[in-house]
Order: C-alpha cells, then structure tokens, then sequence
C-alpha cells in the first residue's frame, strides 16, 4: 500500500469500504440498465417522441454527450472532496433525469437523458476510486473488473429483463418513471453508507480549479494516460454503439430474427460482460502482467465481431459469438487499472476520470456518425444485412488498433513494477 492508502485505511476499515464499494456498483447497475434499455424500445421512442430511428439514436446519445466530460468532474471532485459528499448527487441527478425521460416530451426528456450521464459517471468512477483508495493494490484488476461486472449485469437486464417486459406491454413511460422511484432511495442510502474520508493533510494541493487543472494537466500529458483511454474505447466501442444501440436492429433487419430473440441475443453480449470483466481482471493480477491480457482478449474480440458481421449464422449457436464478443471486450477495463499505476497515487480519481472520458468522448463522437453512415448506406430506406456490414466494418480496424497501441504501452503490472523495484502504484514516476 502507498502512505496515503495506510493513512486512509487507519481511517477507515476494509469492511466499511466494501460496503460503500458494493452499494455504488449497485448504483452502477442501475444506470447501466438505463443506459442500455432504449436499444429494446426503439419504435415506442419513436412514436413517442416523434423521432426516427437515427433521431432516437441521436436522443439516446446525449447520455454519452453527459458522461464523457463529466468524467472529469466527477474524478476532480473525488480526489478534491471525497465520494461521500459527490457520489449520493450522481444518483439523484440519475433518477430525476429518468423521470424527465419518462414524460415524451423532447425537450424535457433530452434533458433528463443528459441528466443520466452526468449523474452515471459517479457511479463506475466512485467505485473505482474506493477501490483504488482503500483497497489492497494486488486485486485492483480484479476488483475493477468486478465492478464493471455490475454495470455490465444491468446492462443485461436493460435488454434481457426489459426487452420482454417491453414486448409484453408494459408501457415504456411507466418503466422510466418507476426506474426514477427507485433511484431516490438508492441516493439516499449512499449518503448514509459512503464512509467520510480523512481530511487532508494541509500541504496537500488542496480544493479548487486551479489544483483540479493541475491534476488533469498531469494526468493528460502523460502518454500513457492517452493510449490507456485510446485502448479502451476502441475496444469498448463495439458494445457501446453496435449491440447496445444498432445490435436488436442489426439481428431483426440483417438476419430476420424475431424481435423477442434479437433482444436475448444481443443482452449476451453485456452478459459477457458480466463473465469477462473479472475474469480478465482477475487474470491480469495472478499473472502480474496487463498488456497480454489486453491483446489475448483483443484478438479474440477481432474473430468474434468479424464472425458477427460476415459469418455464416447457421455455423454457429445463437448466443455464442455475442457471448464471446462480450466476454474478451471486458478487456476494456483494464486499461482503467493500467491509468492509476502510470499515474501518481494523489490523481487516483483525475486518472479514473480521465480514461472515462477519452473512452466516452469516443462513443459520444462516433454514435451520430455510424447512424449517418448507415442511413447514407441504405439511402435513408430498409436496412439490410450489406448495409450494416458497410457501416460498422470500421469496428474491426479499431480492434487492431487498439492492439497496435497496446504494444505501445508501458507494462504496470506488479510482476513489472516488483522488476523495477517499484512497489506501489506511480512510485516510478519522480517526485514532484
């Protein structure tokens, strides 16, 4: 442990910290289940709020126009004030942007939308900083996988609980708004179990917008911290755009699959998630190394998604390909361990955040596009299989991509800090 992880956990026992930690990756299964329910209810958004098919896409989008630069508030505020204080608001802001949603009406409900990012991003971000903080370097991967596990889980249940309820009749006004009930109380019982951090110490760089710019400043120079948030996104990308925005869309229109099976179906692949993400992480810190574990699941991820795209669908059960997409793209989250050991103990938060925001800035800029392109492929009329193939075939570079920038990234791991005699995390970065 760093001397600021003794000092905090003097303060605050495992116990208490795990606690915090599962009711905030509660938390962050709650918001990624809104985040990826809108992919099962398309056409009822559509007649709802008198949009098309893109323009829905476009409204959905705004969660991510919310939650890649509130990333960066949201690591600046934990570092600066604790997760106690900032974490609890991030949950309200997610329920009364949920019930926002819930009235149709385009203006309101883009904000309550927008709403639902800004407030999500504390979610992942906080846990990752309890984690990070209070908790043994050792199971960092593994834990941050775990947490990711979570959201990944509602995810799922965005898709594979809501799909069927959604088909079943249940109103889509009705789901957002009981979701908004249940996000009150979920806020409040974060305010009274997030342990209170030790204050700090009074040469510490204290509370503002100038140390907030100086840490964002330190964590962004770093080259390490772009290819880390670079190696994520690409990797992320195929989940956050093609399954959970296009993937029941691409199943019914390119495969004819029924709209009840295309759900389940593309709910495998953050049901892979749910597999991968600690999977992966767990085997990152047996062997204490990150970047083969990166580009093992990256490779896999490449197969996968070609196989999804171009193979045939008859070679293969129907849930498997999506399974195994899932399962190697929880890779992405280990690029979030790989920012707080290339960075300095202090900026824990500011590095969380920093990753959070380049890997969302790229969904957020991406999305529109790739609905562009698929309109302009199939000249605004029926989409078919050729015309997804055409739009998302760029999913495959940035696979490559990201395993070319891989090869570019330093090695963190505890196997890789233990040879260079570097113990703790950012211990081989000189002192201020």
């Amino acid at each position: 442990m760093t001397a600021s992880e003794q000092r905090s956990g003097a303060a605050t026992s495992i116990g208490v910290v795990t606690v915090a930690w599962l009711l905030t990756a509660v938390f962050y299964f709650y918001q990624y289940s809104m985040r990826s329910a809108p992919a099962v209810m398309v056409p009822e958004l559509s007649e709802a709020f008198g949009l098309s098919a893109v323009g829905v896409a476009s409204l959905v989008g705004l969660f991510y126009y919310a939650y890649a630069p509130f990333s960066l508030v949201a690591g600046v505020a934990l570092d600066q004030i604790g997760p106690k204080k900032v974490v609890p608001l991030g949950a309200a802001s997610v329920a009364i942007g949920a019930l926002m949603f819930s009235t149709a009406d385009p203006t309101i409900g883009s904000i309550g939308r927008f709403m639902q990012g800004a407030g999500g991003v504390f979610a992942l971000i906080g846990a990752v900083y309890l984690v990070t903080t209070f908790m043994p370097v050792s199971k960092a991967a593994t834990l941050i996988g775990a947490t990711q596990m979570f959201g990944m889980a509602g995810g799922s249940a965005g898709q594979f609980v809501v799909g069927p309820l959604i088909s079943s009749g249940l109103p889509w006004d009705r789901f957002w708004f009981v979701m908004g009930i249940i996000g009150i109380p979920i806020a409040v019982l974060l305010f009274f179990l997030i342990p209170k951090q030790e204050a700090k110490p009074k040469d510490a760089a204290g509370v503002g917008l100038g140390p907030a710019l100086k840490a964002m400043g330190t964590v962004f120079i770093n080259p390490q911290s772009l290819l880390c948030g670079l190696i994520a996104g690409l990797i992320f990308i195929p989940t956050t755009i093609f399954d959970m925005v296009w993937g029941v869309r691409f199943l019914q229109e390119g495969h004819d699959v029924p709209y009840e099976v295309a759900v389940l179906r593309s709910a495998a692949v953050p049901f892979g998630w749910i597999i991968g993400c600690p999977l992966l992480g767990w085997l990152t810190d047996r062997i204490g190394r990150r970047k083969p574990v990166i580009i093992g699941a990256a490779v896999v991820l490449l197969l996968s998604l070609a196989l999804i795209l171009y193979g045939p669908r008859e070679v293969f059960p129907p849930y498997s390909l999506a399974l195994v997409a899932g399962i190697a793209s929880g890779a992405a989250m280990i690029p979030y361990t790989v920012i707080k050991e290339a960075n300095r103990p202090e900026h824990s938060g500011t590095a969380t955040g920093v990753i959070n925001f380049l890997n969302f800035s790229l969904t957020a800029l991406l999305g529109p596009i790739f609905a562009r392109w698929l309109t302009q492929a199939s000249a605004g009329g029926e989409r078919e299989l050729a015309h997804y193939q055409e739009t998302f075939q760029p999913l495959l570079y940035g696979v490559v991509l990201a395993i070319v920038l891989t090869l570019l990234l330093r090695e963190t791991g505890p196997k890789a800090r233990k040879s260079t005699e570097a113990p703790t995390m950012g211990a081989e970065l000189p002192a201020e």
